[in-house]
């Protein structure tokens, strides 16, 4: 006997009909099962059938979109990352307090296991305008399926005009249910079902509670405090907050503050985020502070403006920098606001440029010295230096102990005592000789006792303190009244060893003295045999001042160690693929090309000849033609039009395709250099090369190359570089803007967006062949969102830019000042990276400096990049006197920086510790922290 199905048929419209109760509710109750098709899925569900849908007695399951991209879907991690970014963009946090049930309904419904939800790249099958659902019974009750216009959430169910078609008949049931089916097994879904942040976030909504800045300087818990003051940041909420090397050192300043002042040097590796680290840990000394004393930062003038950039959209402070006329704020960071009296800046937290300090007015200098700081923080504090250094094969020992200051080392020791806190920062803390490490804790010691103790310590001998850190001195335990003197002046924290804390505990010593009477050895009697004489034979390897105060994590450590809360690296690793590095790959020049460069080089020459020292200046025009034949053009243009003009202000003309958010820092003017007199062989020379140049006009043999690699038609590549997006260096805007202007009418790159991103307001964006200019904020979110792809960039772009979507990176003119390398690459070989490794191509003329350096180089630059952390600015001479046919010379100088010291930095100063700030529900009060930072000095 065959029993037809009578169909049932049901239709609804919003207009007459409650829509989530007399449909969605009356349908749920006594169901077996749930599996919705969403366009989009919002938490505010649960206020419509949040009961109804925990009643449901086995699964529901929800696929909906997300604003997922493919390439988010790579790894389940990048899909988390972006999926985080939405969440809290809806600003959960702002929920009235009487729909946070919702909340706790959804959190319950998350934790049984029963509710399950899926995303879907929205380009996986473009949005999802199918909307639908299956409802299924068991026992005599039909199974019903229904489609419509509404999604999944409350104004669609609620409030929304919406249409519904209910259907019980089994093929309807069945063909949405197929449909269901191919949407939540396909391959790039993501399930966030156990996504633990969201289920964190939840919980920690649920128990928010805002707290005033004086209960939160009394609470003890430092995490609770730290957490109260970041979890509600941008940081958290638009990006993905820190990473435990991050957050160890944040924590670290925030303790050594309130121990009597946070006196530390942050030396991390390039890419791994010392801008935010030193952002933070000001924040948090700021917020701590209980003079409201200003806040300090001394950086490079290019990387001023990123610095503001940083503490706006990261943190949300306010600040404001001296661009040498007035104070710019960040309401209005490219015009002059009416604030040019450098003593009265108008926010609590000031970005002071180098410049002011070594080349400006002594009134700048005396103004800053005649202030308090809360905290002072010093960026590239490399650049404060002694003139003495030692000779790099010198023994460490060997040293004078007196060190000769430059201007900006003479400036930080009269500042260091004026700041309760000070923290320096840069990733070359050795250019050539430990002992410059140990001028940094020198300024931090003006300041503060907790760093090399007092006037008498020992550890102020620089030649002591180096000898500890490279393993020439140990103490005796024999010897217990001089290993003393070790211990004792300055006495490690508490927090730094039992030994120590029991010390402190035993004198009763408070944890802001620093410094012991020599007789307490005799108050601590046994403890003395028990805690100190076991850790003296290892106390200078492991409690010497450098590395006590100096943090230095290197990418390689942080990706290679595992982190014991979570089981994974401290940091997800990213490989490094370089390609074109063997000697037969450089670039081979056009005849006419090459006849240019080899008059380039005479000019070189009769430069060397004529003018004495300058050996910049003498090598400029190879620098430029090293970068591209047009470079080259532009500069011998400006040669040839400032010759025999004598006393013009030519340099920095010349210099501006030199293109940093800065220009880089030149002399103004052309005394002394040689440009504004050139003799009349020079100018031949001149000419020959701008008529060969010519000639060459875009035949540039490096434009091929390029597009060779993006097109992936070299040999040896597995792929199109194109297609993983990537990112074309080059030091100056000519070269940057003619390569960008080739590529966007070649038939190749039709209808493929390419940006270029460049100092001052240069930047721009070719479409469809034709160039406009935009804003370099635009280009960085189409960047982010996978809207751009290829990107030309200067070195306006080595700084601050990050750029982890794009897996490929070429270098079109390799920087005769070898850090700009590392920066280049720590666009991309980041944090967030979404490849598990990044492509590298450097581009070099055959037999140009560039390629000759090479040569000498490449065996080598391992060994002095494993010495030093990364190649030393110093080494930009070995071009120079490549450049000026000096090459024994150039040997003689990497085989004297081979030669220096060992850098102590090993594994021991890779401190890291992850800490749970992410589910702190005490939150400090966001218009309290602007308020404090909108305060003027």
């Amino acid at each position: 006997v065959t029993i037809r199905h009578k169909t049932v048929i049901k239709r609804y419209s919003s207009r007459g009909t409650n829509l989530g109760q007399e449909m969605l509710v009356a349908n749920l109750k006594d169901s077996t099962s749930y599996d919705r098709i969403a366009g989009y899925f919002r938490t505010s569900l649960f206020e419509v059938a949040g009961e109804a849908l925990l009643q449901v007695k086995g699964d529901v399951r929800i696929v909906c979109n997300s604003d997922l991209r493919p390439d988010d879907v790579i790894t389940v991690a990048n899909a988390f990352s972006v999926l985080r970014t939405d969440w809290c963009s809806s600003l959960p946090e702002k929920t009235p307090p009487a729909k946070l049930k919702r909340y706790g309904a959804l959190l319950e419904a998350l934790n049984s296991g029963r509710i399950r939800i899926k995303v879907l790249p929205d380009e996986v099958f473009g949005l999802i305008h199918g909307k639908a659902g299956v409802i299924r019974y068991g026992g005599t009750r039909s199974d019903i399926a229904f489609m419509g216009s509404v999604n999944e959430s409350y104004a669609a169910w609620m409030k929304n005009y919406e249409l519904l078609w209910e259907d019980d008949d089994p093929a309807a049931v069945s063909w949405v249910q197929e449909e269901f089916n191919a949407l939540w097994t396909h391959t790039k879904a993501v399930d966030i079902t156990d996504w633990q942040f969201l289920r964190s976030d939840l919980e920690r909504i649920i128990h928010r509670r805002e707290i005033p800045r004086e209960t939160w300087k009394r609470e003890p818990d430092l995490d609770v405090q730290i957490g109260a003051a970041t979890v509600e940041s941008p940081l958290y909420r638009k990006e993905q907050g820190l990473w435990p090397h991050q957050k160890y050192f944040c924590r670290l300043a925030l303790e050594r503050h309130q121990q009597g002042g946070a006196r530390l040097v942050l030396a991390d590796q390039v890419g791994l985020g010392k801008t935010v680290q030193l952002a933070l840990s000001a924040l948090l000394i700021a917020l701590d502070s209980k003079d409201d004393l200003p806040v300090l930062v001394l950086a490079p003038t290019p990387l001023l403006k990123q610095w503001q950039e940083e503490l706006l959209t990261l943190l949300g402070i306010p600040s404001a920098r001296w661009n040498g006329r007035a104070w710019i704020d960040e309401a209005d960071p490219d015009e002059d606001r009416p604030y040019r009296d450098f003593s009265k800046c108008p926010r609590k937290l000031a970005l002071v440029s180098h410049g002011i300090i070594v080349n400006g007015a002594q009134s700048y200098r005396d103004h800053l010295l005649s202030k308090k700081y809360a905290c002072v923080i010093v960026d590239e504090s490399h650049r404060a230096r002694r003139k003495n250094i030692p000779k790099s094969d010198a023994e460490a020992f060997e040293i004078d102990e007196t060190p000769q200051p430059n201007n900006l080392l003479k400036f930080l020791y009269h500042l260091s005592p004026r700041a309760s806190s000070m923290l320096l920062a840069t990733a070359t803390p050795v250019q050539l000789h430990p002992v410059e490490a140990w001028d940094l804790l020198s300024v931090l010691s003006r300041g503060g006792k907790s760093v090399l103790g007092d006037d008498i310590s020992r550890w102020r001998q620089p030649s002591v303190a180096i000898a500890a850190a490279t393993g020439k001195l140990e103490l005796n335990p024999d010897d217990a009244e001089l290993s003393w003197e070790y211990v004792r002046n300055p006495l490690p924290a508490a927090s730094e060893g039992d030994a120590f804390q029991s010390i402190r505990s035993t004198l009763n010593v408070d944890e802001t003295e620093w410094v012991l009477e020599r007789e307490s050895r005799k108050e601590l009697r046994s403890r003395f045999d028990s805690k100190v004489k076991p850790m003296l034979p290892a106390y200078c390897a492991e409690h010497n001042p450098l590395i006590r105060c100096i943090v230095r994590r290197t990418r390689e450590h942080l990706e290679s160690t595992i982190n014991p809360q979570t089981g994974e690296y401290y940091l997800p690793r990213v490989e490094v693929k370089l390609f074109g590095e063997a000697p037969n790959e450089s670039v081979v020049m056009t005849p006419y090309l090459e006849d240019a460069y080899k008059e380039a080089e005479q000019f070189c020459k009769l430069l060397q000849q004529r003018v004495r020292g300058a050996g910049f200046f003498k090598t400029l025009l190879l620098r430029r033609l090293g970068s591209s034949a047009e470079a080259g053009r532009h500069t011998v243009a400006k040669l040839l039009a400032a010759a025999n003009q004598p006393n013009v202000q030519i340099l920095a003309d010349i210099d501006d395709d030199a293109d940093t958010d800065d220009a880089e820092e030149l002399p103004q003017g052309g005394g002394g250099t040689g440009f504004s007199d050139h003799s009349p062989a020079e100018i031949q020379c001149l000419v020959r090369v701008q008529r060969f140049l010519e000639t060459v006009g875009d035949d540039d043999p490096k434009l091929n190359e390029v597009l060779a690699y993006l097109n992936g038609t070299k040999p040896g590549l597995m792929a199109a570089w194109r297609e993983r997006g990537c990112i074309l260096f080059s030091q100056y805007y000519s070269t940057a803007y003619w390569l960008g202007s080739k590529l966007a009418v070649h038939p190749d790159f039709q209808g493929m967006r390419i940006g270029l991103y460049a100092g001052g307001s240069k930047s721009g964006i070719w479409e469809s062949g034709t160039f406009r200019r935009l804003e370099r904020e635009k280009l960085k979110q189409m960047v982010r969102t996978g809207e751009l792809k290829l990107l030309l960039g200067t070195d306006a772009a080595s700084e601050g830019l990050n750029l982890q979507r794009l897996g490929t990176l070429i270098n079109v003119d390799l920087p005769w000042n070898p850090t700009r390398l590392e920066q280049r690459k720590g666009r991309i070989q980041r944090i967030g990276q979404i490849n598990p490794d990044i492509w590298i191509a450097n581009l070099r003329y055959r037999d140009s400096v560039e390629d000759k350096v090479h040569e000498v180089l490449a065996t080598r630059l391992a060994h002095i990049h494993n010495l030093f952390g990364q190649i030393p600015d110093t080494l930009e001479d070995v071009w120079v006197k490549i450049a000026l046919n000096d090459e024994e010379d150039a040997k003689r100088l990497i085989d004297r920086t081979e030669a220096a010291p060992r850098n102590p930095f090993d594994e021991k100063y890779s401190k890291v510790e992850d800490y749970d700030w992410e589910t702190c529900s005490a939150v400090l009060d966001k218009a309290e922290i602007q308020q404090l930072f909108k305060r003027g000095w």
